[in-house]
């Protein structure tokens, strides 16, 4: 069995939470703004496309 450890720093890992739990309740809010349910998915539908390039991208 070959076992592949990856190790990530804690301070970069508490940034990374503390990102989506800030652009989770970001999100929220905007729900909340916008009653249209329309909208609202055509704005998660580009934030997921925006967040796939910049994380994923090369």
């Amino acid at each position: 069995m070959v076992r592949v450890m990856f190790s990530v720093p804690k301070d970069a890992m508490k940034k990374l939470i503390g990102l989506v739990a800030f652009l989770i309740a970001i999100g929220m809010l905007l729900m909340l703004i916008t009653h249209n349910r329309l909208v609202g998915l055509v704005i998660i539908a580009l934030l997921l496309f925006v967040g796939y390039n910049c994380f994923c991208g090369d």
